[in-house]
Order: structure tokens, then C-alpha cells, then sequence
């Protein structure tokens, strides 16, 4: 508020120019000036409203991408962890396979073997077994070859003659296939009849 003088004239003064500014309203008003500073001011309010429109849609296609973000993350970490024994299942395949082929490398009694064969012959038969157990437990499963060659679980290394099977079908399964869940952890490499 401005200082008064000896006579009073500073209030005067400001109750002038309200008065003043109050004409100049009145003025334009009439003069048709006022629609143009509205219309500035609407212009200004519409921009205003798309900025925000805009700002709202980049909050919302972000906040998507951040959702679907943390889903695939989830279900990373989720794979990761049924997952996590697939390596050490897949290196423990090559000591099932040198069992097997030791089981069948002693020679029976039948064929000749004597009682100390025959022990160690059991105690390879109890690990093998042992072994099955365990890698049933942990979702570790021989591929199936009664259904027929499967090219997704079966890795057909050679073709041979037979009068017993159909051309395609397998004859002879040289190596064992494995999967861990539903993953395969190596095909069963097999002949298959011509």
C-alpha cells in the first residue's frame, strides 16, 4: 500500500488506478478485446490439458513396460530355479552310461564269471540302481523309445536292415536319452530300420 502524504493523496492514488484499470476491462470488454485474451487462455488451457494427456499416457505405457518387465523377470528367475540342476544332472550322465557298460562288461556265471565278478557285479547293479532312484526323484526320466522315433528326443546315427521292425521304427538304442522336467538332456542315439 503506498505511503500516505500530508493530504492523503496516497490512497487517493490507488483507489485511481483501480478504478483506471477497472475502466480499461471495461473498455476492452466492450471493444471486443476480452474474447482474444480468453481465447489465449483457452489456448493455453488446451495445451496444458494434452500435456497432461500426454504425460498420463507415457506414465501408463511405462508403468505396462515396468509390469511386464518384473512378469518376465519372474518368470526368468522362476525357469532359473527349476532349472538350476540341469548342468550337474547333464555331467552325471557320462558316469550312469560308463556303469551300465561296466554291468554288462561281467560276465554272468552263466558266462563263466566267478564269485568275486559276481560281487562286484551286484554292487554295480545296487549303484546303477541307486542312481535310477535318484535321478527319478529329481525329475530325471530315460526318453521313451516304445512310442516310435521322435526326432525331438531320438538322434537316428544309423540305418540298418531289419525283418522285424518297419522302415522308420527303431531298432536298437546305442546310448540312452535323458530329459530333466520337460527338458531334453540329450537325445537317445538309435538305429532305425531301413
Amino acid at each position: 500500500m503506498a505511503a500516505k502524504d500530508h493530504n492523503g493523496h496516497g490512497k487517493r492514488s490507488e483507489q485511481q488506478e483501480e478504478i483506471g484499470k477497472e475502466a480499461e476491462e471495461e473498455v476492452s470488454a466492450q471493444n471486443g478485446e476480452e474474447p482474444a485474451e480468453s481465447s489465449k487462455e483457452e489456448d493455453a488451457l488446451k495445451r496444458c490439458e494434452e500435456e497432461l494427456r500426454a504425460c498420463e499416457e507415457k506414465y501408463l505405457r511405462m508403468h505396462a513396460e515396468f509390469e511386464n518387465v518384473k512378469k518376465r523377470m519372474e518368470r526368468e528367475k522362476e525357469k532359473s530355479v527349476a532349472y538350476a540342476q540341469e548342468q550337474f544332472a547333464r555331467d552325471l550322465l557320462p558316469v550312469m552310461d560308463s556303469l551300465e557298460l561296466a554291468l554288462a562288461s561281467i560276465p554272468t556265471p552263466e558266462e563263466g564269471g566267478d564269485e568275486h565278478l559276481q560281487k562286484l557285479r551286484e554292487g554295480v547293479q545296487l549303484t546303477l540302481e541307486q542312481f535310477a532312484r535318484t535321478f527319478e526323484k529329481h525329475h530325471i526320466r530315460v526318453v521313451d523309445i516304445d512310442q516310435g522315433f521322435d526326432p525331438n528326443f531320438h538322434d537316428a546315427v544309423m540305418q540298418v536292415e531289419s525283418e522285424e521292425h518297419e522302415s522308420g521304427q527303431i531298432v536298437q538304442v546305442l546310448q540312452k536319452g535323458y530329459t530333466y522336467k520337460e527338458r531334453l538332456l540329450r537325445p537317445a542315439m538309435v538305429s532305425v530300420a531301413k
